[in-house]
């Protein structure tokens, strides 16, 4: 019987967990916007987490800021990730912004300034 999970998904969901509770609990910058993680992926051989990230109400500058402090401070938050997770080795942590709720945001406005007709019209014309 396969498993339902790859290992990498399971400790991607569980470095995400940690994470996401760490930086809000325990990581204190002042220069640090709203930060949600959104997605964590991890390499198969489980040596790097890329971890997505949504800096709230922030403008481009801001958000490269952020990922800055991130990154910069990706051994710190990995030290405090081994303390949580039961792992022999915590990956190594690659911060980048993560583009997709921009991206539902901009279709969602193109949909809804799309110009189709009302489908009354289109019974009426038959």
């Amino acid at each position: 019987m396969a498993r339902e999970f790859s290992r990498s998904d399971r400790v991607a969901a569980e470095v995400q967990r940690e994470l996401a509770t760490t930086i809000q609990m325990e990581f204190r910058n002042p220069k640090l916007g709203f930060i949600t993680v959104n997605t964590v992926r991890v390499s198969r051989d489980l040596d790097v987490a890329k971890v997505y990230v949504g800096v709230m109400n922030a403008d481009e500058s801001q958000i490269e800021e952020s990922l800055k402090i991130l990154n910069k401070s990706a051994p710190w938050l990995r030290h405090a990730l081994s303390g949580r997770v039961r792992m022999r080795r915590v990956p190594e942590l690659r911060f980048v912004f993560d583009e997709s709720i921009e991206r539902g945001a901009r279709l969602t406005t193109l949909i809804e300034n799309l110009d189709l007709p009302d489908k009354k019209d289109d019974a009426d014309s038959d």
